[in-house]
């Protein structure tokens, strides 16, 4: 399995966050640390990271980043 270069680096983001901070990353955090422009950006290599069976954690309000073609 070969991560994309976006993908691993939303996984090392997460990973630093909940090593540094002790709890999930939001959305817009993730982001930030990943060093993508959206929510949205992060949502979808989210999407494709869980296909592969990697499952990555945010924290916040799932109605805040829902997704209007999926629904998630």
């Amino acid at each position: 399995m070969t991560l994309t270069d976006r993908q691993a680096r939303i996984v090392r983001g997460a990973r630093e966050w909940v090593a540094a901070y002790g709890e999930a990353p939001t959305m817009r955090e993730l982001a930030r640390v990943s060093g993508l422009n959206s929510t949205s950006s992060v949502h979808y290599q989210l999407e494709r990271l869980r296909e592969q069976g990697i499952l990555v954690e945010t924290r916040g309000r799932r109605s805040s980043v829902r997704c209007p073609h999926c629904g998630h």
